[in-house]
């Protein structure tokens, strides 16, 4: 699956103009499929750099989780609550969502340890409002997103260096090293503290 997803940046990157539509719809398209959506956030920085890159994966991901919602509040509601019906985490964070809503939703998505995709699916099955949804989702993404797009960023200047005849400087390469131990720094950090407030919002009460 990565390197399909791999192979279909590659025909994007030669699209011009259209490319940024066609990558926003493909990863739409990947978070409602359940295909991986780090390479695409990745991608988005090795092809047009750190704030396009960003601008571009922020909104397909915001449209696909928004569409994977949508279709398990409406369509898949059964199906989906026999899967989740696993992970008794699931069941705690459902009962957090109903008694502080869109907080839980923005908590859940500062930290890595719960599936993107499956999140868009399980959200809708609960109690939490759609609008509430896409605001803590779209505010939530931003810290992750921005880590994968500028690795893809970093890495995308590594490959054009490698191939054109102006190398750059110690400077230019300490920028992108600072600027990116700052950004997984931060992300962390987030990440961490979401998940010691996520754990206060689902401990059983006493």
């Amino acid at each position: 699956m990565t390197a399909m997803l791999h192979h279909a940046l590659d025909r994007i990157a030669a699209m011009g103009p259209a490319g940024p539509f066609c990558y926003i719809l493909l990863y739409a398209v990947c978070c409602v499929c359940f295909c991986p959506i780090s390479p695409m956030a990745f991608g988005a920085g090795a092809l047009w750099g750190v704030w396009p890159g960003i601008v571009f994966a922020w909104i397909g991901a915001a449209i696909g989780s928004c569409l994977s919602f949508l279709i398990g509040r409406h369509w898949l509601q059964a199906f989906v609550e026999r899967k989740l019906a696993r992970y008794p985490l699931f069941t705690a964070i459902d009962a957090a969502v109903s008694a502080q809503g869109a907080r839980v939703v923005f908590l859940t998505r500062l930290t890595p340890i719960f599936p993107f995709n499956a999140l868009n699916y399980g959200y809708g099955i609960t109690r939490v409002k759609f609008r509430e949804f896409m605001v803590a989702t779209c505010l939530g993404m931003i810290p992750g997103t921005l880590m994968l797009v500028y690795l893809g960023a970093a890495a995308g200047a590594a490959m054009k260096t490698g191939t054109q005849a102006r190398t750059r400087t110690p400077a230019e390469w300490a920028f992108f090293a600072v600027g990116l131990g700052a950004t997984v720094a931060v992300v962390t950090l987030v990440g961490r503290a979401a998940k010691r407030a996520l754990d206060e919002h689902t401990k059983p009460a006493a």
